[in-house]
């Protein structure tokens, strides 16, 4: 096999590690549980959740990209009085020896500007840019809207 083929294979078996791995680990930042909420037909924006586990030192996620949408933009979600206030924002914090949840009704990332609606059963990858780990790709589980962690079925009533 000549060099160019190999390498050629090599990519394509590494891209096929990252994307289809349940946890994705990058130095000593390791993502799991990695998931969009499905949304409708004209609905211009999507959720996006991830666990970041981080066993080394201080880093921070800078920046997020996926072909679904035309941004992916990090937020956070907190309450003002009674009212809840969402707001974008430029990194994520994630110390060392930490673990941060981007989960609903708290910190996630927002896939603005859909270019098809996000449907039940599918995935896509999405790229991670971290300031000191670098970069990796993780693949993203569409789940139905109320599904995995909803917020609904956390709030007590």
């Amino acid at each position: 096999m000549n060099l160019n083929r190999w390498v050629g294979a090599m990519a394509l078996l590494v891209a096929a590690i990252t994307v289809h791995a349940a946890e994705v680990k990058i130095g000593a930042i390791t993502i799991v549980g990695v998931y969009a909420r499905a949304t409708v037909a004209g609905q211009a924006a999507g959720g996006g959740y991830l666990t970041i586990v981080n066993k080394g030192d201080d880093d921070r996620l800078l920046a997020a990209s996926a072909d679904v949408s035309s941004a992916v933009e990090m937020h956070s979600m907190n309450m003002d009085g009674s009212v809840m206030r969402m707001r974008q924002i430029d990194a994520v914090e994630v110390s060392a020896g930490k673990t941060v949840e981007l989960k609903p009704g708290g910190m996630h990332l927002m896939f603005t500007g859909l270019k098809a609606p996000l449907r039940s059963g599918e995935s896509f990858p999405l790229r991670l840019k971290f300031e000191k780990a670098g970069e990796v790709i993780v693949q993203v589980k569409v789940q139905a809207a109320g599904g995995h962690d909803s917020m609904h079925k956390r709030m007590k009533h």
